[in-house]
């Protein structure tokens, strides 16, 4: 399609439709001389005659409907120069409320009250305060792109009192948790939501039409906020941690102090950076055994990494966990060498600077810094001992430029680049994103044009491309869309990017019906079908095609199910298994599954998930099955603990092996996997929380003895007369994890932590597949063990707090 048909094809699609009116509930307000205290009690003249937010409708399970007066819902909203404060009365007979104790941000078994403002009025970017029955807050922003981020945490007070007719809610929202330009009579987006947990029934202030457009467009409108001025955003976090480490009867001491900053630069855009960051506290993560051809990745779980990082997330470029991650260099050692390489690179400190102007307008900037490390090789036979830099000092830079317009569309341009000192390699990306939705929020085009360079310094330049295309229908019950997704062979971001792989050219459809109101006996209910139809771009191949649909329900009753398929009909090719490029070929895959999750609202609950696979080919048996089982007990509104296994099985597997004469050898192989985990949260009101993680992962993998190669076909063949027993490495595996965390968390004062962890870490990896369960727990429990000790004090410091105390020691002197 040429440059000219594009724009025609834009053209056409922002213009062909108007704005479907909608009126919206304007609540004014009204300013306050003195700060209401916040405990609950709505006792402050200002809140005797202030006007009222009320007549809540429900738009889930149900749209359109009132609640009954003794369950109405009553806001009132007020302000000064420091804050916004709200007070909600929510009518409830008391012994029907819910409020399970949680952690911060988890939502449980718990009724609650959510505020929304959008200083921008943009219906886009939205900050999200909660305050549950239970006394515990959340916090997050919203925006179409991303949903809802809530890894973002602000600091801001509420108080919840449980009274003769219901509960009542109290806030104090601070300026410095908003972003929003120096305005003499502005108008806010303003949306008040309510869910009464034992029906999860969800109202809202103004009215929300869930079959259409992103929630963002049913604001409403806050007035009367005359005179504000943005506070100087400064907040400090200065953090210190203590650490001491034991592994296999050698224990080291640590002592860590840094900082964390924010900073609003403008009324619109703040600065984020960490100072010597300490990153001790993550949680571990989930370690599998891969036996697949691309690499295992894990999810973010530093704060600094997850908190606002919206705007970096455009395009797909950034993967987190590059930064910090394992050395990027090569070692070449002589065959009576070892190296002790480093697990991972430390950052030095990481800066990143955000914010959006009121004509949706966003900028983001973002740097890290990882230090040199270096590798210690050992000379087995001398023991002579020598260093060799295995990542250099490396800087890492994020520029975004997102441009929202008509409250449901935007278009980004996305620049990453990493810089190695030396002979290292650098690499650049650059992504041109759109986001498109017709005024009536009817159909949507997602476009995604990426090129990449990497800069080897002992090889040439590389630059490839990718692209994706998405269109469909994306209002009422029948929806459909196309995709397209392409990456030639060069394309490669993955320096501070995750790509798994390049070179495809995929084709997908999709198409669903869904209902969104009660019917019968269910809450809702959606199904759908699919095909993916796939080519590799260089040969011009296929490589695969499967298809299949799904089903879930909700019932009135809050328990939920499903059902899925899948097939894969005929030869396909993977031609990735192999390490080499040749393709290996399967024939006619099937699998299905179910799965049954029951209302969490129980005191007792369980969830259960079940899959089979199989191939119908000729001289193959194989045959998979998983089956998952997590049952979880509320024994008080204190605490939950939860219970989880998991079963999965592939009997007559066949896959890459090892490379033996510099070919890759397959095998038929059993596998079997067991997990088990155990999670225990006592919290023992909204600022101490005790945590309990556990995992322990089993894998074996037992090959046949006689091994194959394959075939430039892509069959298979055992003509070459390897077996397990004649190769270099034996490929049978009997891999074991074990972690445990153990945290107690203090909110001593707003915004300030005192955290305890203890990790216990075990690992075992051998060859000893006869071994059964029993057998690999005692061999697990002979390795060394990792014991971590680790405590963290963290102060939140507002500038404007400070400022605050020296004003009135002036006044008084």
């Amino acid at each position: 399609m040429n440059p000219r048909s594009l724009f025609l094809l834009f053209a056409c699609f922002t213009i062909i439709s108007t704005s479907s009116a909608q009126d919206k509930k304007t609540l004014n307000i009204v300013r306050t001389t003195k700060a209401p205290k916040i405990d609950g009690i709505l006792n402050e003249a200002i809140w005797q005659n202030a006007e009222i937010a009320t007549d809540f409708v429900q738009f889930q399970p149900e749209i359109g409907n009132l609640r009954v007066k003794s369950q109405r819902t009553e806001v009132k909203i007020t302000y000064d120069d420091n804050a916004i404060y709200i007070g909600a009365h929510l009518y409830d007979d008391p012994s029907k409320i819910m409020k399970q104790l949680t952690s911060r941000d988890n939502f449980g078994q718990s009724d609650f009250f959510l505020v929304v403002l959008n200083p921008n009025n943009d219906s886009q970017n939205d900050t999200n305060f909660i305050v549950f029955s239970s006394g515990q807050q959340a916090d997050a922003i919203t925006n179409p792109s991303i949903g809802e981020d809530f890894s973002w945490n602000a600091v801001w007070q509420s108080s919840v009192k449980i009274v003769d007719d219901g509960w009542v809610v109290e806030m104090e929202i601070p300026y410095r948790t908003l972003r929003f330009e120096d305005q003499e009579q502005p108008t806010w987006g303003l949306q008040l939501h309510r869910q009464f947990r034992r029906e999860r029934a969800n109202y809202s202030w103004n009215p929300i039409d869930p079959t259409q457009g992103n929630i963002g467009l049913y604001h409403g409108e806050l007035k009367g906020l005359d005179g504000i001025k943005p506070p100087v955003r400064l907040n400090l976090y200065p953090f210190s941690t203590g650490i001491v480490n034991n592994f296999d009867g050698k224990t080291d001491t640590d002592l860590t102090f840094g900082m964390d900053v924010k900073y609003g630069i403008t009324d619109n855009f703040t600065l984020d950076a960490t100072l010597v960051p300490d990153f001790s506290q993550a949680g571990f993560d989930n370690v599998v055994l891969n036996l697949g051809p691309f690499e295992q990745t894990f999810s973010e779980q530093r704060q600094f990494f997850t908190e606002g990082v919206d705007l970096f997330s455009k395009g797909g470029l950034f993967f987190s966990r590059r930064i910090g991650n394992g050395p990027s260099g090569q070692l070449e050692l002589e065959e009576n060498e070892e190296a002790n390489v480093p697990n991972e690179v430390k950052v030095l400190n990481a800066v990143k600077v955000s914010g959006r102007t009121k004509e949706g307008l966003g900028i983001g900037f973002f740097n890290a810094i990882t230090e040199k490390t270096q590798a210690t090789i050992t000379n087995t036979e001398t023991g002579e001992k020598r260093s060799e830099v295995v990542e250099p000092f490396t800087n890492y830079n994020i520029l975004v430029v997102d441009q929202q317009f008509n409250g449901n569309s935007a278009v980004s341009l996305i620049n990453t680049n990493v810089t190695r000192e030396g002979s290292f390699r650098d690499a650049n990306a650059t992504a041109l994103v759109a986001n498109l939705v017709n005024k009536r929020n009817t159909y949507r085009i997602d476009t995604e044009l990426r090129m990449s360079n990497v800069n080897d310094q002992n090889l040439d330049l590389e630059t490839g491309f990718s692209s994706f295309l998405f269109v469909g229908k994306v209002h009422g019950n029948l929806r459909y869309s196309f995709d397209h997704r392409f990456a030639d062979t060069k394309y490669d971001i993955n320096d501070i990017g995750l790509n798994l792989r390049n070179n495809r050219n995929d084709f997908g459809t999709d198409i669903s019906y869904e209902t969104f109101e009660p019917s019968g006996k269910l809450n809702s209910y959606r199904i759908n079908a699919f095909l993916n139809y796939r080519r590799l771009v260089n040969p011009n191949v296929f490589s695969q095609l499967n298809f299949g649909g799904g089903y879930r329900a909700t019932t009135k009753k809050l328990d939920a199910y499903g059902l899925r398929l899948n097939i894969e009909p005929g030869e396909q090719y993977d031609f990735f298994e192999s390490r080499d490029g040749r393709a290996f070929i399967y024939e006619n895959f099937v699998s299905t599954g179910g799965w049954f999750s029951s209302n969490y609202n129980r005191i007792f609950a369980l969830d259960v998930r079940a899959n089979i696979g199989s191939l119908f080919e000729d001289g193959r048996d194989l045959f998979t099955y998983n089956f998952e089982i997590s049952p979880r007990v509320r024994v008080s509104d204190k605490l939950l603990l939860t219970y989880g296994l998991d079963f999965d099985f592939r009997n007559g597997d066949r896959g890459y092996a090892t490379f033996e004469n510099d070919e890759p050898i397959f095998g038929e192989r059993n596998r079997q996997r067991f997990t088990n985990t155990l999670s225990g949260n006592y919290n023992f009101n909204p600022f101490h929380a005790l945590a309990l993680s556990f995992r322990h992962y089993w894998d074996t993998v037992t090959y046949d003895n006689n091994l194959f190669t394959l075939l430039d076909n892509g069959r298979l063949t055992t003509d070459s007369g390897y077996t397990v027993d004649t190769i270099s490495n034996n490929p049978n595996i009997n891999f074991s994890t074990w972690n445990i965390d153990l945290s107690y968390s203090w909110q001593f004062v707003q915004g300030s932590f005192l955290t305890f962890l203890y990790r216990n870490q075990l690992f075992s990896n051998d060859i000893n597949v006869e071994d059964n369960f029993n057998e690999s727990l005692d061999l697990l429990f002979n390795q060394p063990v990792q014991h971590t000790f680790s405590l963290r004090l963290q102060y939140f410091i507002d500038f404007n707090g400070i400022k605050s105390i020296f004003k009135g020691n002036n006044s008084a002197s």
